[in-house]
C-alpha cells in the first residue's frame, strides 16, 4: 500500500494527515468511474440498477445491495467488485484489473468517509486510536526465569518440527517453543535452550505466558482421540493443574489475566470456560458455526474474543458469556487474534490477507490492511495466490508483528504503518513473538527454525 493511502486512512482513525491531499467523488471518483465503469452503470444504462454517475447514485446503491460503506472498503459491494480475483467477477467485465493506484484510490474515498466535495465532511467519526500504555501491577522480585528444571525424557524426531505454537513472556527474557511433545524454553538474549517441559498429551498447539510470566499455559492434544489444557510453573517446570477433557485436540486457548479462567476451542465449533482452580466448566459458546480457531482475553479481563475457521468473530463478556459484539470483516478464516495491552485494541488476521485493528468499545474496524502479505507472483503463473495472515501478536509499545503467507513476517506502528519486513529463512513462518524490550523479532517456521531480527529498520 502506498504511504498517501494509509496517511488518508489513518486520518480517519484519528490521526492527522493535513500534507495528504482529500479523495472526493467529484475531484478523483467520478472521473476514475467515468474511465471503466460509466457505460454499464450510467445516465443511459444501469446494470443491477446502480447509477455511479452521480453521488446520490452511488450512495443508493443497487439491487444487488448497498455500494459502498463509510470507512470500511471491505462491507461494500463496489470495492468487492473491483478487487475480485477470479475473472468472472471482477469489475469491469472482461478487461484487465484496475491500476493499482485506482484501486487504493476508490479505498481511501471510502476508507476516508465517502466525502463528495473538498468542502463535504467525513461520513466517518474521527477516533484516537494511539497507543495508552497501560499502569501494570507486577509483583516484585526477578523476573521469573526457569531454575534447575529437572531432567525429561522427550519424544525424538528424525527432523525438527514445524514451530506451531510460540510465545514471548512479558515479563523475562525469556521464549516458549512448542516441539514433539514438549515446550522448549530458550533465553531470548543468550538464544539458549534453558528448559524443556513435557507435554505428554500431544502436540502443543497454543502457548500463552500469564500476566505476570510465572506461568505458562500449554493446550493440545491429540488428534480425534484427546485434547486439553495444561497449567505450568515457569521456574519449577511443576504442573499447577490440567484443564479440559476434549475429544478432539485443543487447537485454541488462553488464560485470563488473573490467572481464574481458561478458555478452550476446537473442531467441535464450541468454546467452553473453566475455573481453573477446580477444573469446573463455567460457560460455554456455541455461536460459532465452524471450528474455533482463537480466543484471547483482553488484558484487563473484561472481554473475550473468538474466532472460527468460516470468518467468524465475536466478543464476550468474559466474566458471564453474553455476546457483546460480532465483528464482520473477514471473509475466510481467522487464524490469529491479539490484544494491544491497553486492551483498547484487538487486531485479528485471516487467510483472506486481511488485518484488522478493531475498537473494542464499539467494534469498529479502525484501520483495515488488506493483502497485508501479498506474495510475489512467479512468472507466467495467473489466478489467485496464497496471501493467507498466519500470526500476529502486539508487542509492548503497542506495535504490531505479523506473519503471512508471502514468507515474510512484517512490524506495523502503533498506527498501522508498516516498518520493516523480513524473509523468512526456513520457509513459512507460522507463529511470530515481540521480545520484552521490544527491541526483537522472533519467527518460527515450518522447518522448526527460531529467527531473530532487530526491530529498528
Amino acid at each position: 500500500m502506498r504511504r498517501s493511502t494509509l496517511c488518508l486512512i489513518l486520518a480517519v482513525a484519528g490521526r492527522s494527515a493535513a500534507a495528504e491531499p482529500v479523495v472526493t467523488y467529484n475531484d478523483q471518483i467520478r472521473p476514475l468511474f467515468r474511465e471503466h465503469c460509466l457505460k454499464c452503470h450510467g445516465e443511459d444504462e444501469q446494470k443491477a440498477d446502480l447509477n455511479l454517475s452521480t453521488f446520490a447514485g452511488v450512495m443508493k446503491g443497487g439491487s444487488g445491495g448497498v455500494a459502498v460503506v463509510a470507512g470500511r472498503a471491505s462491507a461494500g459491494l463496489l470495492f468487492e467488485a473491483i478487487t475480485a480475483e477470479e475473472d468472472g467477477e471482477r469489475m469491469p467485465p472482461k478487461k484487465p484489473p484496475l491500476p493499482k493506484e485506482q484501486i487504493e484510490l476508490v479505498r481511501a474515498w471510502i476508507q476516508g468517509g465517502l466525502r463528495e466535495s473538498s468542502g463535504s465532511e467525513s461520513m466517518v467519526a474521527a477516533r484516537d486510536i494511539g497507543f495508552k500504555p497501560a499502569v501494570q501491577d507486577l509483583a516484585d522480585g526477578p523476573p521469573p526465569m526457569p531454575r534447575d528444571l529437572p531432567k525429561v525424557t522427550v519424544p525424538s524426531s528424525r527432523r525438527p518440527l514445524p514451530v506451531i505454537a510460540l510465545a514471548a513472556s512479558p515479563r523475562a527474557p525469556l521464549l516458549a517453543v512448542a516441539g514433539q511433545e514438549q515446550v522448549r524454553l530458550v533465553d531470548s538474549a543468550s538464544r539458549d535452550t534453558v528448559g524443556i517441559l513435557p507435554f505428554p498429551e500431544g502436540q502443543p498447539n497454543v502457548i500463552r505466558f500469564s500476566r505476570d510470566g510465572h506461568v505458562l499455559m500449554v493446550a493440545g492434544g491429540k488428534p480425534v482421540q484427546s485434547g486439553s489444557v495444561v497449567l505450568y510453573d515457569v521456574t519449577s517446570g511443576k504442573r499447577l493443574a490440567q484443564i479440559g477433557d476434549e475429544t478432539d485436540a485443543v487447537l485454541a486457548a488462553d488464560l485470563s489475566p488473573d490467572q481464574k479462567l481458561v478458555a478452550l476451542g476446537g473442531s467441535g465449533k464450541t468454546v467452553k470456560v473453566f475455573d481453573t482452580a477446580t477444573g469446573r466448566q463455567i460457560y460455554k459458546l456455541t455461536k460459532h458455526t465452524d471450528w474455533v480457531t482463537a480466543v484471547a482475553f483482553s488484558p484487563d479481563g473484561e472481554k473475550l474474543a473468538t474466532s472460527d475457521r468460516a470468518g467468524g468473530l465475536h466478543l464476550w463478556d468474559a466474566r458471564g458469556g453474553g455476546i457483546l459484539l460480532t465483528l464482520a470483516e473477514h471473509k475466510a478464516s481467522v487464524r490469529a487474534l491479539s490484544w494491544r495491552s491497553d486492551s483498547r485494541m484487538l487486531a485479528s488476521g485471516g487467510e483472506d490477507g486481511l488485518i484488522v485493528w478493531w475498537d473494542a468499545k464499539d467494534g469498529w474496524p479502525a484501520v483495515t490492511m488488506p493483502n497485508a502479505h501479498p506474495p510475489d507472483r512467479p512468472p507466467g503463473q495467473y489466478g489467485k495466490l496464497a496471501n493467507g495472515v498466519l500470526a500476529l501478536t502486539f508487542g509492548p509499545k503497542g506495535e504490531l508483528l505479523s506473519a503471512g503467507r508471502d514468507g515474510r513476517f512484517t512490524l506495523w506502528s502503533d498506527a498501522g504503518r508498516k516498518l520493516s519486513t523480513h524473509q523468512s529463512e526456513g520457509g513459512l513462518p507460522l507463529q511470530v513473538a515481540v521480545s520484552l524490550d521490544g527491541k526483537t523479532l522472533v519467527s518460527g517456521d515450518e522447518a522448526g527454525r527460531l529467527q531473530f531480527e532487530s526491530a529498528v529498520p
